[in-house]
């Protein structure tokens, strides 16, 4: 098997020569015209059976050929027979928990801290769930014979904590395991290799990796697959072409743009642990570009003192971005879960860009004198 960073360029690509273009064609089409109805009738039935058909598309809403591309490279990474790419990261989580209750499993397990609107989504019901939150220690005991899916990130947003998915994987059983793979990204990690059996990924952060799309994809197996099909062709959650053409673009610089990212982050992590103005850093064993870290006076100073990173909510681009989570991301979790999920009031999330480490730690260095 050739190396992931020779993946991540030609996945999805393997026709181009063929076809006689270098550039990844981009199809805008929202109909497809075709004088054969009968055979179209045919097709919307495997379209709305969960199925990839042959030929081209009937509607842009059943699929596209570009999107198409981006779904074949992201499994190809991951290690997944197929994926399914959606609108945003929100519309693949909810396909996932719509596709649990439509075989009859409405019962979610989830293991804290994830991602503040996961967490709102999977504890309000409105897709008619129930959620037991849990730890990795008590997942055993949580669960229960109307489970359907067991959902974790790791590493978390936003404290970095990390779970042995492997283990997650042996206690779950038959239970479908679900990693949300955002931050680690198939270059740190792939979670089908530790028996995870759903791998789900808001593209617009590192896939897309230049703040400028958003999507969301899921890799599994072709069973799953073919069920969140049905959901989206259903829902319409569908991805945009030139999303789909921009995050397959994305792949392609996904190990060298994470790679650089992380080595930058690991050096600021070790720094920020030995600044007198704070109090904590959490920084995961596996590296990645994520740093979290708890100052020893006022966020908000903070991120109003900085001049160089990017004071923004989400993470993945090429510039480094940083926010206060209990402000932005997690504000619409309970404040008693949020802090039980170790999400303090002083935490910081920063997502470490491709600038020059010393430019960084600059920038942070007077930012937190300031707080």
């Amino acid at each position: 098997m050739t190396a992931l960073r020779t993946r991540a360029v030609h996945a999805g690509r393997e026709d181009l020569t063929d076809l006689g273009v270098h550039a990844v064609p981009l199809d805008l089409s929202t109909t497809y015209p075709s004088r054969d109805s009968a055979d179209e009738a045919r097709r919307i039935d495997e379209f709305a059976a969960g199925a990839v058909a042959p030929g081209m598309p009937v509607y842009g809403r059943i699929g596209n050929p570009t999107v198409e591309r981006f779904e074949k490279a992201l499994a190809e990474l991951e290690g997944c027979a197929e994926a399914v790419a959606f609108a945003s990261g929100m519309a693949a989580v909810s396909a996932c928990l719509l596709s649990s209750v439509a075989q009859g499993k409405r019962h979610v397990v989830a293991v804290r801290p994830v991602y503040g609107c996961s967490d709102h989504l999977l504890g309000s019901g409105l897709l008619g769930t129930e959620v037991t939150w849990t730890t990795p220690e008590d997942l055993a005991a949580a669960l229960r014979p109307d489970t359907g899916l067991v959902f974790v990130e790791t590493p978390a947003n936003p404290t970095l904590r990390e779970v042995d998915i492997a283990a997650l994987a042996e206690t779950c059983g038959d239970v479908p395991l679900l990693v949300d793979n955002t931050f680690a990204t198939p270059v740190l990690q792939r979670p089908v290799r530790h028996g995870a059996r759903i791998v789900l990924h808001s593209a617009t952060k590192f896939l897309g990796g230049h703040g400028d799309v958003m999507g969301g994809v899921v890799a599994c197996d072709a069973e799953e697959a073919g069920r969140l099909r049905q959901i989206r062709f259903a829902t319409g959650g569908v991805l945009h072409p030139l999303a789909g053409y921009l995050l397959l673009r994305g792949l392609s610089t996904l190990p060298l743009r994470v790679g650089a990212a992380a080595a930058t982050a690991s050096v600021l992590a070790e720094r920020l642990a030995a600044h007198p103005a704070v109090q904590a850093v959490h920084y995961p064993r596996l590296g990645g570009p994520l740093v979290a870290f708890e100052v020893d006076g006022d966020p908000h100073a903070l991120i109003g003192a900085v001049r160089l990173v990017t004071p923004a909510v989400s993470l993945g681009s090429v510039d480094t971005l940083i926010q206060h989570p209990a402000s932005i991301s997690h504000r619409i979790v309970d404040a008693a879960d949020r802090h039980g999920a170790g999400v303090t009031d002083r935490l910081i999330r920063m997502s470490v860009g491709l600038e020059d480490v010393e430019d960084l730690w600059y920038d942070l260095d007077q930012a937190l004198k300031a707080c």
